[in-house]
């Protein structure tokens, strides 16, 4: 729905890829479930310079991306080359658009700004010093709020996007329930002027459609083991600040302490400060 305009799938190719493309119309859209394709019509009209590009939004962690693309593009191929009249028999090689693979990820899983996944890490062992017949790469882009700065920066529509998830997903840690947290974050978007036109053109459909689909109780679990892993982390830093503590107390010594408990001279000589244990030379 974000990016059912062209001029808006526009600017997110423009994102991507670096380029400025003004014209909406030299996209032509077909969709595959949720995979939209794009082809890109240079000055000349002829097929250098085209792009076959496949753009996917995962808000769950998956790994067999580059299978999906895998058979997403041959079927893409395939369509594509029955439009143009080619004959694979042919003594003639096809042109084809170049593929490009996109997936736009905005799951609860901490991931990095953007890595790229291989068909080829899926393949088990094959014959050594042969290279596999099939690959497919996909380039994972983190969406969440507050990553890839500089291609929200340049597509606001993804940055809109970004910003009205990560707002509903902050009124689920203040405890609110899923309805009252997508209505607060709602009002919120549409009082900062995020994603307007669409919560004012369709907010009940967004509504429902976020209603069935946000799964709610994975989110709380999610949130709830992060909580406690900071927790640990916490009670564990804790932990070893009164070792030093306590070691630091009966040596007075930094480096002989550090070296006693396999942590870093800055560390005990911070314990020392904040406790205001008096240390010897080292």
């Amino acid at each position: 729905m974000t990016f059912h305009d062209k001029r808006d799938l526009l600017s997110l190719y423009n994102a991507v890829n670096g380029t400025n493309y003004q014209d909406p119309e030299d996209l032509e859209i077909n969709t595959l479930e949720n995979v939209i394709y794009l082809k890109m019509k240079n000055d000349l009209s002829f097929l250098v310079g085209a792009s076959m590009n496949l753009y996917e939004h995962q808000s769950t962690w998956n790994p067999n991306m580059p299978l999906r693309g895998l058979l997403y593009f041959a079927e893409l191929y395939e369509r594509y080359i029955n439009s143009k009249g080619y004959r694979l028999s042919g003594n003639t090689r096809i042109p084809l658009p170049f593929p490009n693979y996109i997936v736009f990820y905005n799951g609860l899983e901490k991931e990095a700004e953007r890595m790229e996944l291989r068909l080829s890490e899926a393949f088990e062992s094959g014959r050594e010093g042969y290279e596999p017949a099939l690959e497919c790469r996909a380039l994972v882009l983190n969406i969440n709020s507050g990553h890839n700065r500089k291609l929200m920066e340049k597509c606001r529509r993804l940055q809109e996007y970004a910003e009205f998830i990560g707002e509903i997903r902050r009124n689920l840690q203040r405890g609110m329930v899923l309805e009252k947290a997508l209505r607060q974050a709602i009002e919120h978007c549409l009082a900062h002027g995020i994603l307007t036109d669409i919560l004012q053109r369709s907010q009940a459909e967004v509504r429902r459609m976020l209603l069935e689909e946000y799964d709610e109780k994975a989110e709380r679990e999610y949130l709830r083991k992060e909580a406690i892993e900071e927790g640990r982390k916490e009670g564990l830093e804790q932990g070893i600040e009164l070792l030093i503590k306590n070691a630091l107390t009966s040596t007075h010594n930094i480096t002989q302490t550090a070296h006693l408990l396999m942590v870093p001279e800055e560390k005990v000589e911070k314990v020392a400060r904040e406790y205001k244990i008096p240390t010897k030379e080292n």
